[in-house]
């Protein structure tokens, strides 16, 4: 598919394209535009939230804390840039290219997963910390400023990916002048608590803040082509994969080390937005920061509802309309919202424990995806991806390597104790006989290797089945 030329865009027209490939005449945009679609949506309170757990929860001092999540967000990064590069060439939807290593029958489980994690999980984490901050900007009751959270994300989105490209771009901008005076503010102003440079190092507290981090940037992988697939087939490849994986790596990593010195000198807060502001000293740049927690809120969820609706129709489901993609972030938007609610209204207290739980999972299920996906992208040496997911029907290697990894990596090295194993009843390197306690106690013992187990035994057996069952071959 030669292109050389842009198509032009309307940001205000509602986007039909849905899950069908990207026609050359409706090309447009440059690789440079993806490093504000990647570190916009994470220019918010929840990846502060996330480089914090290692210090409030995991045992970790403030040197252990930023190596993890230095590392977590590193590995997340370079395949986030790796998957971007796809949609271009192929103008399809990440969970719909996800098919060549999958079939198109097996891969209703990731995209089914990726449904639910991003369309209903991620967004109602993020519709949490922005109704969180606009309460504490405004004193509007936080039910009601759920519900103006909400409404912005779901409008932006139902519109499409032209308003979403706006919509990135530009308050990427604001949110990173206040985010980088923040940041000096918490990282050099003093807040960072008197410990030694490293210490004994805790191998438990660093799998799982690193786990943590990396089911956060990684997350954002299975919609990776979404926002690149309409972009001319003949954009720059290293130019694109650089721009959406440092894009990621950099807005994450900055703001967890501020979440990380932020909250070891506070701990935990009944309202983690306002006593993250308030840390800040100044009254009008800790209101400027609540109002771009909302602001970057809004940014992230537009992405994940967009995307949640687009992996329920890489799915199959024909729906019968041609707005059936607008439609299905209205649906979503609603239950994640409803979720939204029952976790910052009904059940503020355990807010913290459920970020943290719902980021490992996250990772449970997305580094066996990454890994077969990107063994299957190598063992193809250079078919043309799009016509192999519109063409392919059956891969039983990939659904077959993602359940076997998916439940042996938790059942082994997963510490999710008491929500998803049972003291006890796992054994292996890092899982026998530890837990997190769950009146938010210490790690006992070990930690939580999960993503790193489910990647490297998703890989050599996708491997090893597609070799033996030839399935990865186009059919």
């Amino acid at each position: 598919m030669a292109q050389t030329t842009s198509g032009s865009a309307s940001a205000t027209t509602i986007e039909i394209h849905d899950v069908a490939p990207i026609p050359a005449s409706d090309r447009h945009g440059k690789a440079w535009h993806l490093f504000t679609v990647w570190s916009s949506p994470n220019l918010e309170f929840a990846t502060v939230f996330v480089g914090a757990l290692g210090v409030m929860f995991f045992g970790l001092n403030l040197s252990q804390a930023i190596l993890a999540v230095f590392v977590g967000n590193a590995l997340a990064a370079i395949t986030h840039g790796i998957f971007s590069t796809w949609g271009p060439s192929a103008g399809l939807p990440q969970m719909v290219l996800s098919r060549t290593a999958f079939g198109k029958w097996g891969n209703l489980i990731p995209a089914g997963l990726s449904t639910l994690v991003a369309g209903i999980g991620w967004f109602a984490v993020n519709s949490v910390s922005g109704a969180l901050a606009l309460n504490a900007l405004t004193n509007i009751p936080v039910a009601a400023s759920l519900g103006i959270v909400v409404l912005a994300q779901i409008l932006i989105a139902f519109v499409g990916h032209n308003l979403i490209q706006v919509w990135e771009r530009y308050t990427s901008y604001g949110l990173a002048v206040v985010w980088v005076i923040v940041a000096a503010m918490i990282l050099f102003g003093g807040h960072a608590p008197a410990a030694p440079a490293f210490g004994a190092f805790n191998i438990g507290g660093f799998t799982l803040a690193a786990g943590a981090a990396y089911g956060y940037t990684a997350g954002w992988t299975p919609f990776a082509s979404d926002y690149t697939r309409y972009l001319p087939a003949n954009t720059n490849k290293r130019a694109l994969g650089l721009a959406a994986g440092l894009g990621n790596f950099f807005s994450t990593t900055v703001l967890m080390i501020v979440g990380a010195v932020a909250f070891a000198a506070i701990g935990i807060q009944d309202n983690p937005t306002k006593g993250f502001t308030d840390l800040i000293g100044n009254g009008y740049l800790a209101a400027l920061t609540l109002l771009a927690i909302a602001i970057g809120s809004i940014s992230a969820n537009v992405l994940n509802v967009y995307s949640g609706a687009m992996s329920f129709l890489a799915m199959g489901f024909k729906l019968g309309f041609k707005t059936r993609r607008a439609i299905m972030v209205v649906l979503a938007g609603i239950v994640g919202g409803l979720v939204a609610y029952d976790a910052a209204v009904l059940d503020p207290k355990g807010l913290g424990h459920s970020l943290e739980g719902f980021l490992l999972v996250v990772s449970y299920w997305v580094a066996p995806w990454i890994a077969i996906v990107l063994t299957d992208f190598l063992m193809r040496k250079g078919q043309d991806l799009g016509e192999v997911a519109l063409s392919i029907k059956e891969n039983l290697a990939g659904p077959i390597a993602f359940v076997v990894a998916t439940v042996t990596s938790i059942y082994f090295f997963s510490n999710q104790y008491p929500t998803y194993v049972a003291k006890g009843a796992v054994s292996g390197i890092f899982a026998d006989n530890f837990y997190m306690d769950p009146k938010f106690g210490k790690i006992i013992v070990g930690g939580d290797a999960t993503a790193l187990a489910g990647f490297v035994i998703a890989a050599v057996l996708y491997y090893v089945l597609a070799t033996v069952l030839k399935s990865n071959k186009k059919n």
